[in-house]
């Protein structure tokens, strides 16, 4: 005896359960970007919030096609470099430590200051707001639009496994590429974070065994996302060299992150392993 094929509710298939995901992180975007002026960490929490809405918008890509590839992912990811320009210069100021007093301490707060301010300018104006929302409007519209009956669980579970194939293999390349290969450990730092993240969208939804993987990703993150600090300050320090009362201080303080960097990167390096 057969019975007729199931018919995937609409609440069962995965284009219309974007806007769930996606719209909480629209809504923090805007409310940390309306009070960047208040508090430092606001910079950091909007980039994690819009980390999360492209990564959300890279597991729905096959169902969008190629019509959302611009401008929405690639307007938020500048986006999120003009906020993550200003964090940068608060840790830089944190990893100069003590080197960072006197006419150095005020001239990278002015930088701090000038940055931040550049931020607010951007984040805060209407062409922010209307870049989010068009973004979720656009993805939403295609979505209605592309065939349903693509069950979630199936669909997130496929996104999650090919974001865990990319990782591995990132992470081989980097070994392979060697410790000067900072290119290649930043890039597996970024498929660590994407993966992390479906996890968490996701864990519901995906074998126990997946999860499983967090404790690693947490580590990924955390090493080599002081990696990243480091290589970050040392970056903008040695394109601001002005921020230092003498060239000597400057070499200094750029030869400590270069130490560091180092140290760091090893570390980074033994979770290839």
């Amino acid at each position: 005896m057969t019975g007729k094929p199931r018919k995937w509710k609409v609440l069962d298939a995965a284009q219309p359960r974007f806007s769930g995901y996606a719209k909480p992180l629209v809504s923090e975007a805007l409310t940390r970007a309306a009070r960047l002026d208040e508090n430092q960490d606001d910079y950091h929490e909007l980039r994690v919030a819009l980390r999360r809405l492209r990564t959300l918008l890279w597991a729905w890509r096959p169902l969008f096609g190629r019509d959302l590839d611009e401008p929405g992912p690639a307007s938020l990811k500048r986006m999120a470099a003009v906020a993550g320009e200003a964090r940068n210069w608060d840790i830089a100021a944190g990893l100069l430590g003590q080197r960072c007093e006197g006419k150095t301490a005020d001239r990278l707060a002015a930088a701090r200051d000038e940055a931040r301010e550049a931020a607010r300018r951007v984040l805060a104006g209407s062409a922010f707001r209307h870049t989010l929302l068009e973004t979720l409007r656009r993805a939403n519209r295609l979505l209605n639009a592309s065939p349903r009956g693509v069950p979630m669980k199936r669909f997130v579970r496929g996104r999650v496994e090919s974001a865990d194939r990319t990782l591995d293999k990132r992470m081989r390349r980097a070994k392979k590429s060697g410790r000067r290969d900072y290119a290649a450990l930043h890039t597996v730092r970024k498929r660590a974070k994407r993966l992390r993240y479906l996890i968490e969208f996701f864990g519901p939804d995906l074998p126990r065994r997946r999860c499983r993987r967090m404790k690693q990703l947490k580590k990924i993150q955390d090493r080599f996302g002081i990696l990243n600090d480091v290589v970050s300050a040392e970056q903008l320090l040695a394109h601001h060299r002005e921020i230092f009362e003498a060239d000597g201080s400057a070499d200094a303080a750029l030869a400590s992150l270069a130490k560091a960097r180092k140290r760091r990167r090893r570390a980074a390096m033994k979770l290839l392993a």
